[in-house]
């Protein structure tokens, strides 16, 4: 059975930082291409970053820009989010998921293109 879990969320001030971890158990992060979204309450779920299969390649949503980044560890089976420079804004549930890919150089933005998603790990943001 696949699971993706995610860990590292918390309770910080703005300004402050976390790094977020997603696990991979059933399957091995080596074949897939990730992303981390994340849901706001009242909002829908918004695309935070992506890196494709061979990590060279990231992506980044606006709002994070310039303040979170993407890494892989695949002999670890982790992919991370650090988070820098946090900010109210910030506080959602965050999500890890995985897409297998047969492309080492493509990360993907939209929620339909992945197979695996994780239960979510809660940030807030306190100003």
């Amino acid at each position: 059975q696949v699971q993706l879990v995610e860990s590292g969320g918390g309770l910080v001030l703005a300004g402050g930082s976390l790094r977020l971890s997603c696990a991979a158990s059933g399957r091995t992060f080596s074949t897939d291409a990730v992303g981390w979204f994340r849901q706001a309450p009242g909002k829908e779920r918004e695309f935070v970053a992506a890196i494709s299969k061979s990590g060279f390649n990231t992506y980044y949503g606006d709002s994070v820009k310039g303040r979170f980044t993407i890494s892989r560890d695949d002999p670890k089976n982790m992919v991370y989010l650090q988070m820098n420079t946090l900010k109210p804004e910030d506080t959602a549930v965050y999500y890890c998921a995985a897409k297998t890919t047969t492309s080492r150089g493509a990360w993907y933005l939209e929620e339909y293109q992945y197979n695996y998603w994780g239960q979510g790990t809660q940030v807030t943001v306190s100003s």
